[in-house]
């Protein structure tokens, strides 16, 4: 009998995605593992592969199709010796409450966010362009805005002449997109703004899109509702790291496989696992039953990407070198900044960094990245005059502020983590040992 394709839970926390390409139609066949589509999540686009195999019979959900609930069916494919003819779209099971809206249910949805229903006689552009407003697929939207593409210039041939990825990819090709100086941000019109505030014509309004919603909804959830939290800061001095970093990088090779140039963030991330391992009962988790004490430090690394942050995940980075941290943060990043991490890259781990010390900020408090038991905020190292043996002296300081959940990390253990982090980086030979 026919059998359901549906929508993936590609991590524990996904409710809904965007099905941003589908690399099969309909009577294709198929094998167990070929990659049949793209799905896009809050933080990554990950492929899809087929389970089994058979010959598509019928593609239910369009690409460029957002909001897809988990376990709704997307496709339907067949065994041998059936036909479209034999789907009974009413038996294909699946989670019935999580089917998602085809794409030609989403048109008379359209008109719900217009401020003035568009003349039945106006047909869309060939962009799907309307009142000023151009439907595209968020996976076309981000490569356009990457690459300067205005994307109204763009000619869509998605359902209703939606951009997809392979329209911008084109206009990219062939050089037809018109090269914008400043990517324009979706438009939307907000029912919720007061116009007595804010007059109409007197802002831009970016529509939310999934990583934001999700961002807000889990910070919300962990600082009002669930994280008691409580921060706790300490100074400490980088001239002998910088020092030794100094050193470590001019003996690197420059060129080939074996370049490397150490950042003073990998030395952090290095000294936060070396200090967790020092002071296991900061390296926890709260449950409702029982406090979880990890036995590897999983340093949870915050990256800034379009639209929101994410925290690719250093694995066990106490046994791992200054190199290979290096190395790992690097390549991760870059990845997260395409949004090509895997979820196994980025969910989990047992505490967080975030160093905004880059952007001059000296002191700030993060707050706790759930199910992490503490948060570091890094700020900027700065020459300060500071008191040695009774007399004044400049060093170089930096301000490390350690938010924690109140549940699980106690201010003694969180000032003990602390200190053993203090001492790895005022003196950084002490990670060797």
């Amino acid at each position: 009998m026919p059998t359901p394709i549906l929508m993936p839970a590609l991590s524990p926390t996904m409710e809904e995605g965007t099905l941003a390409k589908w690399n099969v139609k309909e009577g294709d066949k198929v094998s167990s593992g070929d990659v049949i589509a793209e799905i896009e999540t809050d933080k990554a686009t990950m492929e899809v592969e087929a389970v089994d195999e058979g010959t598509v019979g019928k593609i239910i959900i369009a690409e460029g199709t957002e909001a897809v609930k988990v376990n709704a069916p997307i496709a339907v494919l067949l065994d041998d010796g059936e036909s479209a003819d034999d789907i009974d779209m009413n038996s294909l099971g699946g989670d019935a409450s999580a089917e998602a809206p085809k794409a030609e249910d989403k048109k008379s949805e359209e008109p719900k966010e217009k401020s003035t229903p568009a003349p039945a006689q106006s047909a869309p552009k060939s962009n799907g362009a309307a009142n000023g407003r151009v439907f595209a697929s968020p996976l076309a939207k981000r490569i356009a805005s990457q690459n300067g593409i205005d994307i109204s210039a763009v000619n869509g041939t998605g359902p209703r002449g939606r951009v997809v990825k392979r329209d911008v990819e084109k206009a990219m090709k062939e050089g037809t997109g018109k090269v914008a100086s400043a990517a324009a941000p979706a438009q939307i019109a907000p029912a919720t703004v007061d116009e007595r505030l804010y007059p109409a014509d007197s802002y831009e309004a970016v529509k939310l899109d999934g990583m934001r919603k999700v961002i807000a909804k889990r910070l919300t959830q962990s600082f009002n509702q669930e994280v008691p939290h409580f921060p706790l800061n300490i100074d400490i001095e980088l001239d002998t790291l910088l020092e030794a970093r100094k050193r470590i990088n001019a003996t690197s090779p420059k060129e080939g496989d074996g370049a490397f140039k150490l950042s003073v963030n990998d030395f952090i991330i290095k000294a936060s696992a070396m200090a967790l391992k020092q002071v296991p009962a900061a390296n926890a988790t709260y449950t409702d039953e029982a406090i979880l004490l990890h036995k590897h430090a999983d340093i949870g690394v915050a990256v800034a990407i379009d639209g929101g942050l994410i925290t690719p995940i250093v694995w066990k980075a106490e046994e791992k070198g200054l190199k290979q941290i290096s190395a790992e943060i690097k390549d991760m990043a870059a990845r997260a900044r395409n949004k090509k991490l895997k979820p196994e890259e980025y969910q989990g781990g047992t505490f967080s960094v975030s160093n905004l010390g880059m952007f001059g900020i000296t002191s700030f408090s993060s707050i706790v990245n759930q199910p992490h038991g503490a948060i570091m905020s890094v700020g900027a190292g700065q020459e300060r005059v500071v008191v040695k043996n009774g007399k004044m002296e400049i060093a170089t300081m930096m301000t490390v502020t350690l938010t924690c959940d109140h549940r699980v990390v106690d201010g003694a253990v969180g000032a003990q983590f602390l200190a053993a982090f203090k001492n790895f980086i005022e003196e950084p030979t002490s990670m060797l040992l």
